[in-house]
């Protein structure tokens, strides 16, 4: 479509756009084309810019829209840091061990990303460090392969008792590195925890644990800690939360660590919007959504790839499935109420492709590995812009086929404030305020 025609061509990097539509995920007609912003303009630090939002908490903002267009087709994290130039180092010439490597070559994994490229060399020589980078930009490889490296060059390294629930990543990496890997969750019954920890297997080994299981594990004297090489952890900045503020405290007084972590650094995405995926809001009454999500799930192609539909309360999702079931979209549900056994069994039912619908909480927002999901929709508008950006970062993913979409419903007045502030960070192309301190983690969601 021509500039200035209504809707704007993919070459702009904001294209907000007002309209009316029945179906907010068709091209826009544009009523509005003078809010539209090209790539190549810019919006000074101290400018307030025009929004479409501006007026969506009136009642005749209902049906109206706007878009955020890709920048730039691939994510922000295979991309070259400024410093190397061209492609930047390989696994290779990383240093990796061949066995980690011929892991790596098994799940399909070629070149490292920025974090990896950054965080592998700092880990390698034992540093401690602080590891921040945009959702989906290959975290946990970024500490698990040089943990793994120094685990095989260190054959007197203790046999921790090591858990069972362990992602596919890790698991393949280790396979054929020779090293074992045990997940230590379920908390309070001894009997359960005892189990998982009985008969370790000797030489290095790799153990996952949730901080409740771990605790109990720790106060029980099942497990020891005096020998502990590495600690990481993962989704750091809901584990400092205040709510596990004394769980964690505990569980690090078992351990013998060593002071000190560089602060992060080549972090320039973080916090901001992901840049190589289209973004939609769409203004709406309540009891509009539902139409529309089911008019959205009902036109989108089989070959679409899969879909996550967020919802902000397990009720929601419950309810929400029984509407689905009645319309015979198949669809899986997943939220905190259910035993931990039966979602890791939802989860991977859903990563294997039997089912490509998956309504669930903002339980599925982190740590799952979702490069199959190409839209997210967004039926509850989520409480916090870090959960939005959790949220928005299932799709786009390291590994992922296609960048994907995001599509959210706005309802609520509160939800037109988060809707202003995720528009004016667009428009200026700048972070999302607010982000260096915690918002409200979410980690007992559902």
């Amino acid at each position: 479509q021509p500039e200035g025609a209504g809707g704007c061509s993919p070459s702009h990097g904001l294209l907000p756009e007002r309209g009316a539509p029945r179906r907010p995920c068709r091209s826009p007609s544009g009523r509005r084309p003078e809010l539209s912003q090209p790539r190549w303009q810019t919006v000074g630090r101290w400018e307030q810019p025009p929004l479409v939002s501006a007026g969506w908490k009136h009642r005749k903002a209902y049906g109206d829209y706007f878009q955020l267009e890709p920048s730039q087709q691939a994510a922000p994290a295979v991309q070259a840091l400024p410093a190397e130039g061209g492609q930047g180092p390989t696994f290779a010439e990383l240093g990796l061990q061949p066995a980690l490597l011929a892991g790596l070559e098994r799940l399909s994994i070629g070149r490292p990303t920025a974090v990896q490229r950054l965080a592998i060399p700092a880990l390698r020589r034992g540093r401690s460090a602080l590891c921040a980078a945009e959702t989906g930009s290959g975290k946990t490889l970024a500490y698990l392969l040089p943990l793994l490296e120094r685990l095989l060059g260190r054959p007197e390294a203790p046999a921790a008792e090591l858990a069972a629930q362990v992602g596919a990543v890790a698991a393949a990496l280790c396979a054929p590195a020779g090293l074992a890997v045990r997940g230590l969750t379920g908390g309070g019954a001894a009997g359960g925890l005892r189990r998982q920890l009985r008969a370790p297997p000797p030489g290095p080994a790799v153990l996952l644990g949730t901080p409740g299981a771990l605790r109990e594990a720790l106060r029980r004297r099942f497990l020891a800690l005096e020998r502990l090489r590495w600690m990481v952890l993962d989704e750091a900045d809901s584990l400092m939360d205040e709510s596990f503020t004394e769980l964690l405290e505990e569980i690090l007084a078992h351990a013998p660590l060593a002071a000190g972590a560089p602060g992060p650094a080549g972090t320039q995405s973080l916090h901001r919007l992901p840049p190589h995926v289209q973004q939609k809001f769409v203004r709406l009454k309540g009891r509009d959504k539902l139409p529309e999500l089911l008019q959205l799930l009902k036109e989108r192609p089989s070959s679409g790839g899969a879909v996550l539909i967020f919802c902000n309360s397990a009720s929601t999702v419950n309810w929400l499935g029984y509407i689905l079931d009645d319309h015979r979209i198949k669809h899986l549900r997943l939220q905190g109420q259910m035993s931990a056994a039966a979602r890791a069994g939802i989860f991977a039912s859903f990563q294997k492709g039997d089912v490509s619908v998956l309504v669930c909480t903002d339980l599925a927002s982190r740590g799952l590995d979702t490069s199959s999901v190409q839209l997210v929709v967004n039926y509850d508008f989520p409480d916090t812009l870090q959960d939005y950006l959790h949220r928005a970062g299932r799709v786009g993913r390291v590994g992922s086929k296609a960048p994907g979409a995001v599509v959210s419903f706005v309802t609520h007045r509160w939800d037109v404030d988060l809707v202003r502030k995720i528009e004016t960070a667009a428009r200026k192309r700048t972070g999302l305020p607010g982000m260096d301190s915690i918002n409200k983690p979410s980690p007992n969601a559902g």
